[in-house]
């Protein structure tokens, strides 16, 4: 090290060495000069661009990692890496911030696990041993590589050893020692993070240098919304409520994540940011992932505002050719304040007058083009998202501290959770949940998600309870007749709505408390976690069927799905639950590039953990 310390000072190079303290400078300082190497002192915050150069300079920091920025002749050094001495870091207060990567911990580790050393790749541990090596005695970490190859890493550099993260039901490839592939794989998952780290450096870093409208402190206007809430706010709505208030009335644009239970109050926190931002005389746009639920949010938004001056509309497919062109002109003109839309919305006809803020219910229904172009507002506008089961990418996003989070995990009063069956497609399954829904009263939703097939399921239902009335609906039906039939059902004119999931998001009938999932194992996690909260909107006790052909003849991953959505039944679960499906399917990036589980690179290399330290930094 101490030789490439000279080598960077010949070159004029500016380099700097963080310390934890102000004793551990002067020590450092006094090794340094040892070796004839010149050091400095300076403060934080540091001026790189007029950094000294041909001395080391000293500063305090509890840097954990450093990194180099070689073209621009910068590199800077943390005594905590260069020592192996770790030390937990002061935290800011208020935000959830994802873990950095941690140094492996022994007594975690059983013989045969796989580890990845920062240098060579992936290996087996052996265990503990105690050898002599250079004349000294001491504990080392022993890792078998391919071929038989052993290295032996000092406890004093563990902090070069991670445990690996791939899936656990892919075996992989061990590395063998000297060999070139672990720093090809390297360089390009460095190369692949590089792409992904323009990406949203360029988007985040617009937003952190624009300064967004600094909307104006809540007036009375907001306190007669408040008080015409008819009910009372959990705790976690509260908190979400004020932290999103703050990013309004702040000079940073916002983009947060709210993440709560089917039914625990996300639309509200939603209406009261709404209502702020049309109080400055700003457009809201809110995008909605089905028409279903289009029109079903439009009508929350249409009764929440009820006797404010709000002009509201809807945009989606039930509407003819001549009234979407007046919304459009509406929203072109400033005569709409807010709009609810499916992704219409991001059609390029749609120019706002004046847009602040963009509320995105379910981001992870929407498909890849609409996701881009949403992911391209984020630069311009305040975003909010909701979510029940956050996809692994839009949590790996938040928890990394990319975006805001807040969750509100309190559920509402009297609010049961649903008691959820993993059952066998067997006929008096179907039929005895039926009859027992409709004796008390309710309905039903029984979900085929095959259009082709979706007909004859109704009606075999209605030969096993002929005396339920039973309709079908899905994506596929003409937009009149599909809301005719919601409009039948949430008047309660149908008992069983035999249906795709088209009604997954969303949709709010207080009255069905029993959903029946017909081939589960096809869904993913969040899919079902949204359709099972489409009941348990009351305080009656609600129930969800899950039914499959066969326990035994499922593929591992829908096992595990299932296990996880039967293990999150209690209230409160969502969030749980999709750190079980980050685990499940793996981070991704966060753009959107290929998880682990369509991609071994990314699952043998701890990405973010070994890549190299300047675009990790």
């Amino acid at each position: 090290m101490a030789d490439k310390l000279v080598t960077w000072l010949e070159r004029e190079d500016r380099v700097y060495l963080a310390c934890r303290s102000p004793r551990q400078a002067k020590h450092l300082g006094e090794m340094l000069q040892s070796y004839h190497i010149r050091t400095g002192r300076s403060d934080i915050p540091l001026d790189l661009a007029r950094g000294t150069t041909g001395q080391v300079t000293l500063v305090e920091h509890p840097l954990s990692s450093g990194f180099d920025l070689v073209e621009e002749k910068l590199h800077i050094l943390s005594a905590t890496e260069l020592f192996g001495e770790k030390r937990l870091r002061p935290g800011k207060p208020g935000r959830t911030r994802g873990k950095e990567a941690q140094p492996v911990q022994v007594e975690e580790l059983d013989v045969g696990d796989i580890v990845v050393h920062r240098d060579h790749g992936l290996g087996t541990f052996q265990g503990l041993v105690n050898m002599e090596f250079a004349g000294q005695r001491g504990d080392f970490m022993e890792i078998r590589y391919r071929d038989g190859d052993t290295l032996y890493v000092p406890v004093d550099r563990l902090h070069w050893v991670s445990r690996y993260q791939g899936l656990p039901d892919q075996q992989p490839r061990l590395d063998r020692l000297g060999s070139e592939r672990w720093q090809t794989t390297k360089k390009k998952v460095t190369d692949a993070v590089w792409k992904v780290a323009q990406e949203l450096l360029e988007i985040y870093a617009r937003r952190a240098i624009r300064k967004g409208h600094r909307f104006s402190p809540p007036g009375e206007l907001y306190r007669e919304l408040e008080e015409s809430f008819p009910y009372d706010e959990t705790p976690g709505q509260k908190k979400a409520i004020e932290e999103v208030l703050d990013d309004l009335t702040s000079d940073q644009p916002m983009d947060r994540l709210v993440c709560g239970d089917v039914g625990y109050g996300k639309t509200e926190v939603a209406v009261r940011a709404a209502f702020k931002v049309m109080e400055d005389g700003y457009q809201v746009a809110v995008l909605v992932p089905t028409t279903v639920l289009a029109e079903q949010h439009a009508a929350t938004f249409r009764d929440r505002f009820a006797g404010f001056p709000v002009e509201i509309a809807c945009l989606n497919r039930f509407r003819s050719s001549a009234e979407q062109r007046k919304i459009v002109a509406g929203l072109a003109d400033g005569t709409i304040d807010l709009v609810v839309g499916t992704h219409r919305l991001l059609s390029k006809d749609i120019v706002f007058n004046r847009l602040g803020l963009l509320i995105v219910d379910e981001e992870h229904r929407f498909g890849v083009s609409h996701k881009e172009k949403i992911k391209k507002m984020r630069a311009e506008v305040d975003i909010l998202t909701l979510t029940a089961t956050p996809i692994p990418r839009t949590l790996q996003m938040s928890l990394l501290g990319i975006r805001d989070l807040s969750v509100i995990s309190t559920p509402p009063q009297r609010r049961r959770a649903v008691k959820t069956f993993l059952a066998r497609h067997d006929q008096l399954v179907i039929r005895e949940a039926v009859l027992r829904e409709l004796q008390r009263g309710g309905q039903l939703f029984f979900v085929h998600n095959r259009v082709r097939t979706i007909e004859r399921v109704a009606e075999n239902i209605n030969e096993l309870v002929p005396q339920a009335r039973v309709a079908v609906a899905h994506g596929q039906m003409p937009g009149s007749q599909l809301e005719e039939i919601m409009v039948r059902f949430i008047n309660h004119e149908i008992d069983i709505l035999v249906c795709t999931t088209i009604i997954e998001s969303g949709l709010d009938i207080p009255n069905a408390g029993t959903i029946i999932i017909n081939r589960a194992d096809h869904l993913g996690l969040a899919d079902i976690y949204q359709l099972r909260g489409r009941v348990g909107r009351s305080s009656r006790q609600s129930y969800a069927y899950l039914l499959v052909p066969s326990l035994d003849a499922l593929t591992p991953d829908a096992k595990k799905r299932l296990r996880a959505l039967m293990d999150c039944s209690e209230l409160g679960g969502g969030f749980k639950l999709a750190m079980n499906d980050l685990q499940i399917r793996g981070a991704a990036t966060c753009s959107g590039s290929p998880s682990p589980a369509t991609s071994p690179l990314w699952a043998t290399t701890s990405t973010w953990s070994f890549c190299s330290p300047r675009w990790r930094n």
